[in-house]
């Protein structure tokens, strides 16, 4: 038979509802929202900063601790596709020319 735990059952299902409800809020309005410009302007800065979050870390520190070698093949793509960027603006060359640095240092020397 199985073993049911309700309590575990009930707090799923509770946080499913306050996420339907709370995600479909602006939805179910009759009227159109309107975001502040405080608010409009946040949000124009929030995917560079999740990104730069999740990157930034991975690109400078290994196992908790920052880089303490030169021979770590994710500065030199990081710096190389940070020029490329600077250099054109063009985000598909950044991710392809920091791979083509970063593949060569890592699978071919190890690094």
């Amino acid at each position: 038979m199985i073993d049911i735990d309700w309590w575990t059952l009930g707090v799923i299902v509770g946080l499913a509802l306050v996420t339907v409800v709370s995600r479909s809020f602006f939805f179910l309005s009759d009227s159109e929202w309107d975001l502040p410009h405080w608010a409009q302007r946040g949000l124009q800065y929030a995917p560079i900063a999740a990104l730069s979050a999740v990157i930034v870390p991975e690109a400078v520190m290994t196992q908790g601790a920052l880089i303490a070698t030169w021979q770590d093949a994710r500065i030199f793509a990081a710096a190389a596709g940070v020029a490329v960027y600077f250099a054109k603006r063009d985000v598909l060359l950044t991710i392809v020319l920091g791979m083509a640095v970063y593949l060569p240092l890592h699978i071919g020397l190890g690094w």
